[in-house]
């Protein structure tokens, strides 16, 4: 007696495989905006970094014959009153800038991310260190960092030198000012995650505080983190920017954009341009970085990510 047997095989299902920063990277192309930031903060980055070199000419070179300049071949930015090129100032002021913003922004996420989330996860720390945030949160700024860098500013420079002890002053001072709302948003993050029933699993089968901290508190607050990182960049630069304008920030020969922008004020009716283009730069700089920031917020909430 001949059986038949039919050998059934086990239907496959593809599915495809989603993760969450391709999630992420989905939700954020859909921000026109946040994608035109990306697109000119890149071209400002590059600009800045690669750009010296092609155009080739030293942004502290003086030439008296071509001074007060317009844009011409061999200047297309103009000179200014010394006859220093314009572009190649805006440049290597652009490598400050970039460089101060990305520092002091660094700086203050670190402390403000240590301080907002043992807030937040250690109830007998929350009292004294939002009660330090507050402090800091209540004193004025800018003052505050005009009578530091007078201060400070003469025996830094006298230690790393002129130009690596300003940067070192501005930055330290920018980011220790600069860390307060970060705590704030990550500490009210923790203070939610941490009564959440995965985090009470964890606890409940005798998982390390540390780990719960880096496994499951800090991987969920990265949202407002980076969004943080981001403005800070911005603000960073802006106070920078404010900085030099007020002459307290880096020496007439080492150029940044606020800087620029303060030695153009006296010869703003002669040559605008060298007040527009400064101008120019740092608002373009801030704007992408802002529209970036709204991207990653939109982009990095789960809700938004339907997921």
């Amino acid at each position: 007696m001949n059986t038949d047997t039919t050998s059934t095989e086990p239907a496959v299902i593809e599915t495809e495989h989603r993760s969450m920063w391709t999630d992420v990277w989905r939700q954020f192309r859909k921000h026109k905006g946040a994608l035109v930031g990306v697109f000119v903060f890149a071209f400002i980055v590059i600009a800045v970094f690669v750009g010296p070199p092609i155009h080739g000419v030293d942004p502290n070179a003086i030439d008296f014959r071509a001074r007060n300049l317009g844009p011409e071949w061999a200047h297309p930015l103009g000179t200014d009153n010394i006859g220093h090129d314009t572009l190649a100032q805006m440049l290597a002021g652009g490598q400050v800038s970039l460089a101060v913003g990305l520092s002091a922004a660094l700086i203050a996420l670190i402390l403000g991310t240590l301080i907002g989330v043992l807030a937040g996860f250690v109830k007998s720390l929350d009292g004294p260190l939002m009660r330090l945030t507050d402090i800091f949160l209540s004193l004025p700024l800018l003052p505050l960092l005009l009578v530091s860098i007078m201060l400070f500013r003469d025996t830094l420079r006298a230690a790393f030198g002129p130009e690596t002890g300003i940067f070192l002053l501005i930055v330290g001072l920018i980011g220790v000012t600069s860390w307060m709302h970060t705590a704030r948003i990550v500490r009210g993050d923790v203070l939610s995650i941490k009564e959440r029933e995965f985090v009470t699993a964890a606890h409940s089968i005798g998982t390390r505080r540390y780990r719960i901290v880096f496994r499951h508190i800090l991987p969920n607050v990265l949202s407002p983190i980076m969004v943080s990182a981001t403005l800070g960049i911005a603000n960073a630069i802006i106070t920078e920017s404010a900085l030099s304008f007020l002459g307290l920030g880096f020496p007439p020969d080492f150029p940044t954009w606020g800087r620029l922008l303060y030695d153009g004020t006296n010869f703003i009716q002669i040559t605008p341009s060298r007040v527009i283009w400064p101008g120019v730069f740092i608002a373009l700089t801030v704007l992408s970085v802002n529209y970036i920031g709204d991207g990653l917020r939109d982009a990095l909430d789960p809700r938004l990510r339907g997921r």
